[in-house]
């Protein structure tokens, strides 16, 4: 397949900022901890450096991301939200994974290129943004980017990667304070994750002939057991704020997991009638551009086998 150029011409170039620079006082996310990782000291997000889980090519995205090959996807260790439902949890908690140097990450975007990756996939990535961007200035791929994060991104950070980004991949949680400050400890979780999608949301659509994204925007929403309001006042945010060139993505996946043994409410997956609810209201509310997850996507089987 002849791939389009993602990149055009007269794009300027970002210039990367340092490591050091930027993270001897943490300020990448919006938890804005104030760790010095540059002197190795971990931030919220549990780590100071740079680590990965696992690379490979994901075939179980959207149709559009994993498309013929698949995404080839790497998985950075820590993350700034920490759900207690996380379905990655050794991951997002950094208690695996390998530290690697941003040429070593540069030489990942060549193997899974190698292998045939559809584009680079780079899941929980908003901690580690000044690293991505030196392994950028070693290599850049020649397939779309893909930034896959919870959503709990500062726009400042976003402003320093977006020119090596094509596409946004977005999770939009909640809307009420009340469930994000129960399930993520932050209150303020919309409010920012808003703001950044809005940004997120500039990037132009474009679309191969044969129909893979090669640039654009996907906003992710895990539907949740009890939450069927909350998820319908994120279609209504979604509806009203997002240009008619973004993509929904409503996830029926939720799989019991994590730390969740003080929250009876997460110990059962997601009732077919809750998420006929929630794709019902979609489709009421003329939302088009609409990708829904088949019913049987929820199980452990479906969590990655980490490597490291």
């Amino acid at each position: 397949m002849n791939l389009m150029d993602t990149h055009s011409a007269d794009k300027p170039e970002p210039k990367p900022p340092t490591a050091a620079g930027f993270l001897s006082k943490c300020t990448f996310c919006p938890v804005a901890c104030g760790a010095d990782r540059a002197a190795g000291k971990q931030g919220a997000c549990g780590v100071s450096g740079l680590r990965i889980a696992k690379y490979y090519l994901h075939p179980f995205e959207e149709p559009c991301i994993s498309f013929s090959k698949g995404s080839g996807t790497i998985f950075f260790c820590g993350c700034n939200l920490r759900c207690v439902f996380c379905q990655n949890y050794e991951v997002s908690r950094a208690e695996r994974g390998r530290e690697i140097t941003p040429a070593e990450l540069a030489d990942i975007f060549r193997e899974l290129e190698d292998a045939g990756a559809d584009n680079i996939s780079l899941v929980t990535p908003s901690h580690v943004i000044p690293y991505l961007v030196a392994a950028f200035e070693i290599y850049r791929p020649k397939v779309p980017v893909v930034y896959n994060s919870g959503g709990y991104d500062d726009v400042e950070a976003l402003r320093l990667i977006d020119g090596y980004v094509d596409v946004y991949l977005p999770d939009m949680k909640f809307v009420s304070p009340a469930l994000s400050r129960r399930y993520t400890g932050r209150e303020d979780y919309f409010e920012k994750a808003s703001e950044a999608i809005s940004f997120m949301a500039k990037k132009p659509l474009r679309m191969s002939e044969e129909g893979k994204m090669l640039s654009g925007l996907i906003v992710r929403h895990l539907v949740m057991p009890l939450g069927v309001n909350d998820s319908l006042a994120v279609l209504r945010w979604f509806r009203k704020e997002m240009p008619d060139t973004a993509y929904l993505s409503l996830m029926s996946q939720y799989t019991p997991f994590g730390d969740i043994a003080r929250f009876p409410e997460l110990k059962r997956p997601v009732t077919a009638r809750e998420y006929r609810q929630v794709t019902d209201a979609a489709f009421a509310l003329g939302i088009e551009r609409l990708f829904v997850q088949k019913r049987d996507s929820s199980g452990e089987q479906y969590i990655p086998r980490w490597d490291y």
